[in-house]
């Protein structure tokens, strides 16, 4: 699976957004059509036209979280929360080859991460390019 960023310029006082298409979101089902968690994010991005952050953001209130930053910040800010275990080698090839269960497997493992955002976490990532996120701890090597 091909997986292109995408960033919408809304307006000037508006923020930029992921957009997940259509034929990504399938892709991601086939994957994850085991987990109902998992299909319910993916529908959620779906009934948000592909808006990965409103959908994350939904996400997350359902949880009982209380984002307090935009959409688009929040999002990249749990993700970066969490970069050291995402970019862990064992998982990086996977997600190079845009493969998410095993390391979806392991963050619902890991108990003080929020499991219904896994989904939106790791398309945020492959989004954003899995080198280019991963980078920092790169250069930290």
């Amino acid at each position: 699976m091909s997986v292109v960023y995408h960033r919408r310029h809304r307006s000037a006082s508006q923020r930029l957004m992921t957009k997940v298409t259509s034929q990504e979101i399938a892709q991601f089902r086939s994957q994850l059509a085991d987990d109902p968690s998992d299909m319910e994010a993916l529908d959620l991005i779906e009934d948000c036209d592909g808006d990965l952050e409103d959908a994350a953001m939904t996400l997350a209130i359902r949880a009982g979280q209380q984002p307090e930053r935009a959409n688009s910040e929040w999002l990249d800010a749990l993700a970066r929360k969490w970069r050291v275990v995402i970019c862990e080698q064992e998982y990086r090839e996977d997600l190079l080859n845009t493969s998410v269960q095993k390391l979806m497997e392991h963050l619902k493992a890991t108990p003080t991460f929020p499991k219904i955002l896994a989904t939106p976490v790791l398309i945020y990532v492959l989004k954003q390019g899995v080198n280019h996120f991963c980078e920092p701890l790169d250069l930290l090597k």
